[in-house]
């Protein structure tokens, strides 16, 4: 209710000042400058109530610089307008009207500059006194600032969905204008990456739960003119702005941690997140493909984490279960070694025929009538020598009482 109350208060000030300009000029029988005077000061105000209509999310920064900007130019327009009242009373020695009105020019002039300068520096606002100087300190969560790289992988905008982040997101202006260069690139493949990261800051931007930022500001270092590289912009930016810079770069990493300004590097961030194995544990997995050694199997966890299984080229193809033996931590990644999990299986190597080497083959079908081997040493031909325990093998004998030749048992004193 009180925003709507402002703006009728504005306009009919606009109005009402308007009038009183105009009938200065009508009372000289100047309808011409009369005219002209309205139209340009009712324009004015509304060009401004269009501005703060559209306008519709602002920032109390700005707020601060405008009044800061509106105090500081009425002190200095009002210093200058004392310093030039005599040169203006000696321009117009019998219009005091005119000497005014050149003093409020000069005041509007000054706090034009002043407003404007606070304006583009909000940003880097320092208040310095001599040997002492306050500097803006950011309270809660220091806020990031994105590397073009971060921004083509993606993965922080899904990051962002998760409500992890509650800091502000920087971008800051040259790194969209890299973004833009990518994207029109001749090359298809640099083309497609620079579409990809427009894609993820619009995402960003249109994301309710953070807070975006485009940062037009420079800090002292970039006013020099000289042509730095996108790495050392950011690193200078995130010490000026005291905020963290997020990337995938392993070289800008570097760059950064030598300069003490800290890091969050995603890839480590992924690391840190993956599934946490200890030996002993069981797992299952899908061996897709051989591994370097003889026997061995590789497969993927589905965060990613390469599992080289012991004994398992056996296996490609199949999901299988597997006792973990060992991880080892990598700057890569994280490696997983393990080998079949033998309590569940039973066996120890399957093969292709779907037996295994721990089961016994045999060649002889049920109901046959036909023996398909040569038993040596058995029981049988023990028996057939009258228990004599010589050992003798029976040749193409068999047992006593063996169903399979259909003739009862013969006793020791028919077999002699």
């Amino acid at each position: 209710m009180l925003l709507p109350l402002l703006r009728i208060t504005f306009g009919i000030l606009v109005v009402g000042l308007t009038a009183y300009a105009a009938s200065l000029f009508i009372e000289r029988e100047q309808t011409g400058v009369a005219l002209l005077v309205s139209a340009v000061t009712l324009g004015a105000g509304a060009l401004v109530l269009i501005t703060d209509l559209r306008e519709k999310q602002k920032k109390i920064t700005t707020i601060s610089a405008i009044y800061f900007g509106l105090l500081l130019g009425l002190l200095v327009g009002w210093l200058i307008s004392i310093a030039t009242a005599p040169l203006l009373e000696f321009a117009f020695p019998n219009e005091r009207r005119m000497v005014q009105i050149g003093q409020v020019f000069i005041t509007v002039i000054s706090c034009y500059i002043a407003i404007s300068t606070l304006l583009q520096t909000k940003d880097e606002f320092r208040f310095i006194i001599p040997y002492v100087e306050f500097s803006k300190q950011v309270k809660g969560g220091r806020p990031l600032v994105l590397d073009t790289s971060v921004i083509i992988d993606g993965r922080i905008a899904d990051i962002c969905d998760t409500r992890l982040i509650d800091t502000k997101l920087i971008v800051p202006r040259f790194v969209l204008q890299e973004l833009q260069a990518i994207a029109d690139s001749s090359d298809r493949l640099k083309r497609n990456r620079g579409r990809r990261g427009l894609d993820i800051l619009k995402r960003l931007q249109t994301n309710p739960k953070i807070e975006l930022e485009m940062h037009d500001g420079n800090v002292p270092e970039l006013r020099t003119g000289e042509r730095i590289r996108v790495d050392e912009r950011l690193v200078i930016l995130a010490k000026a702005l005291n905020a963290r810079v997020v990337t995938n770069d392993f070289n800008l990493n570097k760059i950064a941690q030598l300069q003490g300004v800290d890091v969050i590097n995603l890839n480590e961030l992924a690391n840190a997140l993956k599934t946490v194995a200890l030996p002993g544990e069981t797992m299952t997995v899908r061996v897709v493909k051989p591994g370097d050694q003889i026997g061995q199997g590789v497969g993927y966890l589905d965060d990613g984490t390469m599992v080289v299984v012991e004994q398992g080229r056996p296996y490609i193809g199949q999901e299988t279960t597997i006792v973990v033996t060992s991880v080892l931590q990598t700057p890569a990644g994280r490696m997983i070694f393990g080998r079949p999990d033998q309590r569940l299986s039973g066996t120890t190597t399957p093969y292709p025929g779907g037996g295994s080497s721990g089961s016994s083959t045999s060649n002889t079908r049920s109901g046959d009538s036909t023996a398909s081997h040569v038993s040596l040493g058995n029981k049988g031909g023990e028996a057939a020598s009258g228990g004599t325990g010589s050992g003798t093998p029976a040749s193409l004998g068999h047992k006593p009482g063996d169903s399979r030749t259909g003739e009862p048992p013969r006793s020791p004193d028919e077999s002699r």
